[in-house]
């Protein structure tokens, strides 16, 4: 078993692993995961590997990642740091009819659905999943101190705010003498680097753990993947060719031959790449299968970067 690592969540989070498992790929039809028999063989290999982090969300597999999740967890729940979300824009679950995903009246409501699909009594980490321009963020921090009050989550997080919801949510929480948001998600990866212009700069200045989602770029940076090969039982193969029809083959074909010139596989690379960057807590990829998340694991601590390697890393993909 790797000799898996663990950092703080930003300076006031719990502390996790460095390796995440992202669940959105449980109760996704045409996956392996899309039964509750593949999504328990994933979480057993997780926690048989030490992953503590486990990040899911309310919406995905319309609502069956929660659900599976919450029987394969039985009798396990306190190995775990389990993170969900809730108020994507671009989801309708069905609730609180009329109200704002941000506001007091729909956050009660979803967490309600969330601790009973998941069969718990509290959330580690409570997620707002987008931004909610129609509730003043001083209600949403104020409901989410409630359900820490209530015992009912321990920290809350959001996700896909910009540079300046980041700063108002700071600013907001520092008024209310709250704790505030303990960590932010987004889209970060070496073909995905625009948080780097102005959110990461935010995070760092908050004190904010960072979570990248899509941090393999739905499995281009896996080495899998070649410009004329694209393996057939894949997410991208099934449902979206247009990522690999898209990629900037150029630059990932240049990555390859830094790997192999480097004595490292694509993976071992780009998680060296990602947790090398400042406030980038812990690395949540996705797995189908119990040997991906296996490799994931052991590529997450595979190998260090040095500051020339990153720079050239950054380079390829400028």
């Amino acid at each position: 078993m790797t000799d898996i690592e663990f950092r703080t969540l930003g300076t006031k989070g719990p502390r996790v692993t460095t390796i995440g498992l992202g669940c959105n790929n449980f109760g996704r039809p045409g996956s392996p995961t899309e039964t509750q028999e593949g999504t328990t063989a994933v979480i057993d290999e997780a926690i048989e590997q030490g992953v503590t982090l486990f990040d899911t969300a309310d919406m995905y597999g319309r609502t069956a990642s929660e659900t599976f999740m919450g029987v394969a967890l039985k009798g396990r729940r306190d190995r775990i740091v389990l993170a969900t979300k809730f108020g994507h824009s671009g989801y309708d679950m069905g609730i609180a009819p009329g109200a704002a995903k941000g506001s007091r009246e729909y956050i009660r409501v979803a967490i309600d659905g969330s601790l009973s699909r998941l069969q718990t009594d509290h959330i580690d980490l409570y997620q707002q999943h987008s931004p909610d321009p129609a509730t003043p963020i001083e209600e949403t921090i104020g409901a989410l101190e409630e359900l820490v009050a209530e015992g009912r989550i321990r920290f809350y997080g959001h996700s896909n705010f910009s540079a300046e919801q980041l700063a108002e949510a700071h600013a907001a929480a520092e008024r209310m003498s709250a704790t505030g948001f303990v960590s932010a998600q987004d889209e970060y990866s070496l073909i995905e680097r625009r948080v780097e212009r102005d959110v990461l700069p935010a995070v760092n200045r908050f004190g904010l753990g960072f979570l990248p989602y899509f941090p393999l770029a739905n499995g281009l940076l896996t080495g899998k993947f070649t410009r004329t090969e694209r393996p057939a039982d894949t997410r991208i193969s099934r449902q979206r060719p247009e990522v690999a029809e898209q990629a900037p083959w150029d630059a990932i074909e240049a990555f390859a031959r830094f790997c192999v010139e480097h004595g490292v596989t694509m993976l071992e690379a780009t998680f060296g790449w990602l947790l090398a960057q400042p406030g980038l807590t812990s690395v949540i990829a996705g797995a189908t299968k119990p040997e991906q998340l296996a490799e994931n694991v052991a590529a997450s601590t595979a190998w260090t970067p040095g500051a020339v390697d990153l720079a050239e890393i950054s380079r390829i993909f400028s």
